[in-house]
């Protein structure tokens, strides 16, 4: 059997799925008690209260069968039901000596067992009409004609039980609330917890102190040791890096020294060119390690901008310096607001922009939001990228220079690369497609708000 449909409207979060746990045991109890006990306790005392009235219904109807004629067995009747509070009529004339059915509410569940104890002792009874609220009357066939009693509903049933049904209603909500402030505590440990940790994964760090149950005290533990050995682990990352940079440039240095004193022969003059082409591109991939350490050691705290401004900036600081780059859509100010740090988000987008111009005439700039997700989008006019190597793309020191316009000069590779992990460094990623309005590279920047 498939249950693919309750996973649909069950509660996807873990409060949600708490408060089920505690709600439908609570429930369960209260319907069992309602049913089991409470309906069955009063299915019997109804049938017995029942049968003591049929002793008194009983009497009745056998003084009138044993009477002599119609006029006796009235009198005689009402003599004895007066006592005894019951309503006396003979003979019933009318539709109601006619009918045999009998009447009840549709929720009078006791008025079943009345019905039932007294057609099971009463072979001459014609009809018991329940539905006149607080009485009850009911028709017999005796020997003088068609006998009609009636008497309070009280005195075959016992009455509904309102007070046990409010005291139960009243524990069960007071029992729920307090169920729900215990959850609620529990509960709140384990969002700080997921706070910090989303905060964490887009590189901001919140205090955090583990509370709470046991469990999620250790889960928070091994959180802060997790974040703990995470940024020694990127701070050592940072210094090996540069370090190496740093190390690097001494030897570098002196090839570029002594290919500039080597004397000018023609037959060496090629290789010797070859050779200064060698260097200077280790340089630039010298350069791009430093400053990518430079940028990582220099980033500022998180604070909340107005993307819509920032990148507005940004555009038009490339549009100054030289670069054919136009901001194409952006949502009305203060309506995009992202926690971020703002030199990695303007070094990231100038990278897609530096790339776009690299391999292209113009570019164009857009941002919107999806949702919770806002989107830069920044498009060229160049050659594009294969589909099949989006991917490798985006790995660091790759060049895809034989699919791509190399008339802009070469670059070492890290644009993509370190652009995709600033925003996986925010919470977000970075995505490459076609550009269906220039023909050149899309790509996509998607940062949670």
């Amino acid at each position: 059997m498939n249950f693919g449909w309750l996973k649909q409207i069950m509660p996807r979060g873990l409060y949600g799925r708490a408060a089920l746990i505690l709600v439908v045991p609570i429930v369960t109890i209260q319907l069992v008690v309602s049913v089991v006990f409470i309906q069955r306790h009063f299915e019997r005392v109804t049938r017995q209260m029942t049968a003591t009235m049929l002793r008194e219904i009983v009497l009745i109807e056998a003084r009138v069968n044993t009477a002599p004629d119609a006029a006796r067995a009235e009198i005689e009747g009402l003599e004895l039901a007066a006592p005894l509070g019951l309503g006396f009529t003979l003979p019933v004339r009318g539709a109601e000596a006619e009918a045999t059915g009998d009447a009840r509410g549709a929720f009078d569940f006791t008025g079943i067992v009345v019905i039932d104890t007294l057609r099971a002792a009463l072979p001459a009874l014609r009809a018991v009409d329940l539905s006149r609220g607080a009485r009850v009357r009911l028709t017999l066939t005796t020997g003088q004609g068609v006998l009609a009693l009636e008497f309070p509903r009280d005195r075959v049933s016992a009455s509904n039980p309102h007070q046990l049904l409010v005291l139960m209603l009243v524990v069960s909500l007071l029992m729920t609330v307090i169920a729900y402030l215990f959850l609620r505590n529990q509960l709140r440990p384990i969002r700080r917890l997921a706070r910090a940790a989303e905060a964490f994964g887009r590189g901001q760090v919140v205090p955090y102190r583990p509370a709470g149950a046991l469990e999620v005290r250790a889960a928070g533990r091994a959180f802060l040791e997790m974040r703990a050995r995470i940024e020694r682990q990127t701070e050592s990352r940072r210094l090996m890096l540069s370090g190496i940079s740093h190390d690097l440039r001494t030897p570098l240095t002196r090839m570029r020294l002594g290919l500039s004193i080597l004397p000018d022969d023609p037959e060496t003059r090629d290789e010797i060119a070859a050779m200064e082409r060698d260097v200077a591109e280790m340089g630039k991939l010298v350069d791009a390690f430093l400053a990518s350490v430079r940028d990582e050691a220099t980033q500022g705290p998180s604070e909340e901008v107005d993307l819509g401004a920032l990148v507005g900036l940004i555009v038009e600081d490339a549009g100054r310096g030289g670069q054919a780059v136009r901001l194409i859509a952006r949502p009305a100010p203060g309506q995009v607001l992202l926690t971020c740090r703002p030199d990695s988000l303007r070094r990231a987008l100038e990278n897609l922009i530096g790339n776009a111009m690299r391999y292209g005439r113009k570019a164009e700039v857009s941002l919107r939001r999806a949702g919770d997700w806002a989107v830069i989008t920044v498009e060229d006019d160049g050659p594009g990228i294969p589909e099949e190597r989006y991917e490798e793309a985006l790995k660091p020191f790759t060049r895809l220079d034989p699919a791509r316009n190399q008339d802009r000069g070469q670059g070492v590779g890290l644009g993509l690369s370190i652009a995709a992990d600033i925003a996986r460094g925010h919470g977000g990623g970075l995505k490459l497609g076609r550009s269906a309005r220039m023909g050149g590279l899309r790509v996509e920047m998607r940062l949670p708000l």
